[in-house]
């Protein structure tokens, strides 16, 4: 990996970076499914108040995978249909 602002052939900058909003999905993802079973477990032991907690970081998880999305697809529109690998 050459040492430098950026690796050759990329379209960001230091000013203005690229984004990682397939990354940002994945994780988005990966806290949405954690919080939902992590909060249906807690519910049905009894533990009701860390399960709405867990609840509502699923739903906040849910927002951003839709604002996610919603911005990737923008970019696929501005970039002319260009795919994106995972850190892109």
């Amino acid at each position: 990996m050459p040492i430098g602002p950026q690796p050759p052939g990329r379209h960001g900058t230091a000013d203005r970076p690229y984004s990682a909003l397939n990354l940002r999905l994945v994780l988005a993802a990966f806290g949405f499914v954690v919080c939902t079973v992590l909060a249906i477990v807690l519910w049905q032991r009894g533990w009701t108040v860390p399960g709405w907690f867990l609840a509502a970081w699923a739903v906040v998880a849910l927002i951003d995978l839709v604002v996610v999305q919603l911005r990737r697809r923008a970019r696929r529109r501005a970039d002319g249909g260009r795919d994106h690998s995972l850190f892109e």
